[in-house]
């Protein structure tokens, strides 16, 4: 986000009209919103902060069909067919976005890399075994080595040849100018409240503003305007990065990840000096549910000093990933919106390629055509929900287990801490007039409060210390220290409390 400048657009005013109107500017939207420009189609794009400024804003930007350990378990709960579309598929998008990128010219720092999947420890090295065979099986140029470009010993990996890494930013700046240059209109700083699906379609902004449309295309990573409650098949995860430059003698020539510790993530980028940026992604957790990540982030420290000596963290951020009960993505109609409502979400930690492939999906759906892949991702699917209904059930048990303990926990004899007690820089939920109140002491000493009730779906927020944010466990929804909606599917603020009432 500092080393590429996206144009800046306007709220939006009065009232538009299009064929089609995005909701979300990520890759996802901003690929959708290109596809139906190109196709002739009048779009509108609606942000409600700046352009690719969520989670596209903050990936590690691996563009690849190898998915962590995916295809062993597509393969063991799907089936061959299912592993096989579902690599052909990625590969796709991931030969599109270098397409795209040589037929407009996009200067977007795209580099052919291998992929691989790593085990330190002899205990993973069968499963990456089964997963390179899957692997392989799916249609992947994959194999199980034992060397690799990184700095340290591994037990095993799987190699993926011929993947590639970009800057996402820079290909979408790409992207908006040519879309700008189709007739496309964006907006940002426009929030979109509501959504009455019918055809037209009328979308109504937090201004007021109003936007008609023939199709809505809803791509804000988790589903807002979502009455077939697509949450319940999508559990969240969030991941800490850090970052710094490193010597290009040092790069390790290759994007690796690995599940264990809690998950670690390695890539470079270059840098204008000729160097590298060392990208390290790991301590994933569900949002909102008490994480120290002060301390993540200090292991994540740790763990780059011992595995890459010399490394110094220049940047830090985190990123909010979900993911399906059945492990692929939910793209195509919106259930229980009618046949010109479309959504993207559920990509698991891979939303470059599965961005990509969800514009390319919802632009043949919105033209008529047939979706490409069978409806192999299509959100409406029963029989891969039925399979995965054991994790569909643990997710929805640990949304009703927040529910209700968090509850007791604010609302009975104790409290998550005294206010008094508060330090610069904490927050705490605590118990004020019968209600759960959100309450944070800034670098100042100023106390800052509002509710703790998530305008979602009314779970009890949490506070993440270093990001200084008011999280929700149930579907992911952050707000800050006031109270202003950060990430969805969150709508509207957690109302503001008086401090002087605690």
């Amino acid at each position: 986000m500092r080393t590429a400048t996206l144009p800046s657009f306007a709220p939006l005013s009065g009232a538009a009209e299009a064929d089609v109107a995005v909701i979300g500017s990520g890759i996802v939207g901003l690929s959708t919103a290109w596809e139906l420009a190109r196709a002739g189609m009048s779009v509108v794009v609606l942000e409600a902060a700046a352009l690719a400024s969520g989670v596209t804003g903050h990936t590690t930007a691996k563009i690849t069909a190898l998915h962590t350990a995916v295809y062993d378990t597509l393969r063991s709960k799907h089936g061959d067919d299912v592993a096989r579309q579902y690599a052909a598929s990625q590969s796709a998008a991931l030969r599109h976005v270098i397409e795209v990128s040589g037929e407009l010219g996009i200067e977007c720092e795209l580099e052919r890399r291998p992929a691989f999947t790593y085990c330190e420890e002899p205990e993973g090295v069968d499963a990456l075994r089964a997963e390179a065979d899957a692997a392989r099986a799916a249609g992947l140029n994959a194999s199980f080595v034992t060397a690799t470009g990184l700095p340290f010993p591994v037990a095993g990996a799987v190699r993926v040849e011929d993947q590639a890494q970009f800057h996402p930013l820079k290909y979408l700046t790409g992207l908006v100018e040519d879309l700008v240059a189709l007739g496309g209109r964006l907006h940002e700083r426009t929030r979109v409240t509501q959504l009455d699906d019918g055809d037209p379609c009328r979308l109504t902004t937090d201004s007021g503003a109003t936007v008609t449309a023939r199709h809505v295309v809803v791509a804000t990573h988790h589903p807002v305007f979502d009455d077939a409650l697509l949450a319940t098949r999508l559990s969240q995860h969030r991941d800490l990065v850090i970052a710094g430059p490193v010597p290009a003698g040092q790069d390790p020539e290759g994007m690796y990840i690995s599940e264990e510790n809690g998950k670690r993530s390695v890539r470079t980028s270059p840098l204008a000096d000729g160097g590298r940026l060392l990208i390290i992604t790991g301590e994933a957790f569900t949002p909102g549910t008490g994480e120290d990540t002060e301390a993540g982030y200090a292991r994540l420290q740790s763990w780059a000093e011992q595995h890459f000596p010399g490394f110094s963290t220049a940047h830090r951020w985190a990123a909010q990933d979900n993911s399906s009960t059945d492990t692929l993505p939910l793209v195509g109609r919106l259930p229980a919106k009618g046949d010109n409502v479309y959504v993207a979400t559920g990509f698991a930690g891979w939303g470059m390629t599965g961005g990509v492939l969800a514009g390319t999906i919802i632009a043949s759906l919105v033209r008529g055509d047939e979706d490409p892949w069978g409806g192999l991702y299509d959100p409406g699917r029963v029989g891969s929900a039925v399979r995965s209904a054991p994790t569909f059930l643990k997710a929805q048990w640990d949304v009703g287990k927040h529910f209700v303990k968090d509850r007791l926990e604010t609302l009975g004899d104790g409290t998550n801490g005294p206010v008094e007690d508060l330090r610069p820089g904490e927050g705490t939920v605590v118990r004020a007039g019968g209600k759960p109140c959100a309450v944070h002491r800034d670098d100042q000493g100023e106390l800052h409060a509002v509710s703790a009730v998530c305008t979602h779906m009314g779970c009890v927020v949490d506070f993440n210390n270093a990001e200084r944010t008011w999280e929700c466990p149930c579907h992911g929804s952050r707000f800050g220290i006031d109270g202003e909606v950060l990430q969805g599917p969150a709508l509207s603020p957690l109302e503001r409390r008086d401090p002087t009432d605690l």
